[in-house]
């Protein structure tokens, strides 16, 4: 950091030279990063020349909470504090003393204070930001982060471009950056700010590639670190992200951002008692935060401490009634029953005028739950129904995605296209794909397989979907639309490196050694025609459910992220009929390929569809499979607690109770409802979709 003259330089005692104290305060400034003993040792020499002077206490301080010994440093700061009062270095470095000996509260409350004092403090803004990011404040570590580069920039253009970032003004920060860069190629920070606006547009490749080009520039620079991190988790680079995260806390070992970002790393590949393990200390620091509270459920959930994972939503509701995603996280345990008290409590909140719009919905969703469980289905379902119009706000949907997809591959991939390429891509038979739409029984399915001795169960992965948009970005002119066509592009050796590159990355998910891992993202249907070029020989296995059980049950669902398509019931009838229509294709031009499992068949003879299931992976028969409810791995989807029960029927037909709702679903279905569980007949030459409509 900078260090700051005290306010009240009167209140120095200089008892020699003035300017050799001060050329000295300056060389000891200088050395306190790099050699802070050296800092401190400095620091006792000049207060043997001038005792009492404020800004060489300060600098003693300093140096001291550097080397390991925060309660010393944090000792002579009180006396100093008391002396000057609104001192922002000596408070900023008394927040981070209180930080390193685990007061996380305390520290938060004072770094606030300190930016208050002085905005142009960027160790400021950034210790803020890394503390709001500990507490799961998302939007206000952003906020933070940008004011670190506001107050850090000394180039006029640079801090109107911060200020354009700040203000989401993002093609005036583009353009000032482009042009700053012209004249200053090498200048880190602007570059870091650059990798910003990238990552703001969802270019996060362009980001990754400009941070690596700053920490080559400036392997010690810490924020662009911290920023290449945050790239390569958003971009599912989940090892390359947790290496990046151990050389930040290499360098700050104490530090809460870090030490929450990794906890999400680890909870995302699976690591899930060492992620609690880091939120239960970044807890004993900050008990008082509710979204950490709430963050710290979800991964106890995930881990199948379902109680514990229901006190710590409990916690979060209590010390903030608003949180309003933790009623949502209970409901989404679907065994979980709210009481009246919960219900009332809620509908506090629901009558709030200053709601914001996000917690509104996890209020409605939550509210639908209940009523559902207390058998008032149409009140359910106007909640339900409210729930889904604020998050169709949120995330808008463009139906003609899949559409077009569906239609260019019908179009252009033909048998001759897959027979032409037989034998390219990786020979590995590891990957087990479960595909389909979420809420059709793909997480029983994949209960059952994990329940295999030679399978294990994972997450639903992330990285085909990844690499696919990798592709995309071959053709930016018309990425929306790269797919099919890019994949006449792939020559044997780029489909082989591909099945390669998706092996290597789904590595750091595997735990156990078995030879087979499933890999469960419903949304990967989309890409069969990719996994066929890379993965010739992994399985594929469609789950299908009543289209009218299937999309109710996620139109009642709340999903964090990839499902935009569920949130009107016209859409999501047309999504599933598209679905059908693409895996008909698939069916007719690679018989075989995939194996079909319908929830309604499972649940009636399940032996019987295990057997087959199996006989499919190669797998022998096993009866652990049919006891999948004794299988104690972790779950991650809605799905997880019901998976650890007994099968059971009376699901099946539930949607039966919102019947007199359900006319747009059934309407945008068409055909496919009235052929369940067969296929309506499709031209297979048809090149046209909605000519069949």
């Amino acid at each position: 950091m900078t260090a700051q003259q005290p306010r009240h330089p009167s209140a120095a005692v200089h008892t020699g030279p003035v300017a050799s104290v001060e050329v000295a305060l300056k060389h000891a400034v200088h050395l306190l990063e790099a050699q802070p003993a050296l800092a401190a040792e400095q620091a006792r020499e000049i207060l043997t020349a001038a005792p009492g002077l404020p800004m060489a206490r300060w600098l003693q301080a300093a140096a001291w909470r550097r080397l390991g010994e925060p309660a010393r440093a944090a000792e002579q700061l009180e006396a100093l504090i008391r002396e000057h009062a609104d001192w922002p270095a000596a408070l900023l470095e008394r927040a981070l003393c209180r930080s390193a000996l685990g007061e996380g509260g305390a520290a938060l409350a004072e770094l606030r204070r300190v930016v208050q004092l002085d905005p142009r403090l960027s160790d400021a803004w950034r210790a803020l930001g890394d503390h709001l990011s500990a507490i799961g404040d998302a939007t206000g570590a952003d906020q933070a982060y940008l004011r670190q580069i506001q107050a850090a920039a000394g180039d006029p253009r640079l801090r109107r471009a911060a200020l354009a970032l700040g203000g989401h003004q993002i093609p005036v920060a583009e353009a000032l950056l482009r042009e700053h860069l012209k004249v200053h190629p090498t200048d880190v920070a602007a570059i870091r700010m650059f990798a910003e606006v990238a990552a703001r547009l969802g270019r996060y490749r362009d980001a990754a590639l400009l941070l690596e080009r700053a920490l080559e520039l400036a392997p010690s620079f810490l924020a662009a670190r911290k920023n290449y991190a945050l790239v390569l988790h958003r971009q599912t680079r989940a090892a390359e992200a947790l290496r990046e995260v151990d050389t930040l806390l290499g360098a700050e070992p104490g530090n809460p951002g870090h030490r929450n970002l990794k906890a999400v790393i680890l909870g995302t590949i699976g690591r899930y008692e060492e992620s609690i393990a880091l939120y239960e200390q970044l807890l004993q620091e900050y008990p008082g935060q509710p979204k950490l509270w709430l963050s710290y459920g979800h991964v106890l959930k995930t881990a199948g401490r379902s109680r514990e994972g229901v006190q710590a939503y409990r916690r979060a509701l209590a010390l903030d009634p608003g949180e309003a995603e933790a009623y949502w996280s209970l409901a989404n345990l679907k065994t979980f029953r709210f009481d009246a008290a919960d219900e009332a409590a809620m509908r506090i909140q629901r009558a709030r005028a200053d709601l914001p719009a996000a917690s509104h919905c996890f209020i409605e969703f939550a509210l639908g739950k209940a009523e559902e469980d207390a058998g008032r289905y149409a009140a359910a379902f106007a909640h339900y129904e409210a729930a889904n119009r604020l998050r169709r706000t949120e995330v808008p949907y463009q139906a003609e995605d899949l559409r077009g997809l569906v239609r260019r591959t019908r179009a252009r991939l033909d048998r001759r296209f897959f027979a032409e390429r037989s034998g390219h891509g990786s020979p590995a038979a590891d990957p087990i794909f479960i595909v389909g739409l979420p809420r059709a029984g793909s997480t029983l399915i994949e209960q059952i397989l994990a329940s295999h001795p030679q399978v294990e169960g994972t997450l639903e992965l992330p990285d085909l979907i990844s690499m696919a948009r990798g592709l995309s970005s071959l053709r930016p002119e018309a990425a929306d639309t790269a797919f099919p066509e890019v994949l006449f592009e792939l020559s044997a050796q780029q489909c082989r490196a591909l099945g390669e590159e998706y092996l290597n990355r789904t590595r750091i998910y595997r735990r156990t050694g078995a030879p087979r891992f499933i890999d469960k993202l419903p949304n990967n249907f989309a890409h069969i025609a990719l996994i066929q070029l890379i993965l010739p020989n992994a399985r594929i296995i469609d789950a299908r459910r009543h289209p009218l059980g299937c999309c109710f049950s996620a139109f009642k669902q709340y999903f964090a992220r990839g499902q935009s398509f569920s949130y009107g019931l016209e859409d999501l009838g047309h999504y599933y009929r598209d679905y059908v229509a693409l895996m008909a294709h698939f069916d007719a031009v690679l018989p075989g390929r995939v194996h079909r499992v319908h929830y309604e068949a499972l649940v009636d003879d399940m032996e019987t569809q295990v057997r087959a299931l199996l006989a499919y992976c190669g797998l022998a028969y096993d009866d652990r499979c049919l006891r999948y409810f004794e299988n104690e791995r972790a779950v991650r989807t809605a799905s997880s607690e019901q998976v650890r029960q007994p099968i059971y029927r009376e699901g099946l037909d539930h949607w039966r109770h919102f019947e007199a709702f359900l006319s747009p679903l059934k309407a945008a279905l068409g055909p496919v409802l009235a052929s369940y569980p067969q296929v309506p007949a499709i031209k297979s030459d048809a090149k046209d979709l909605d000519a069949e409509r």
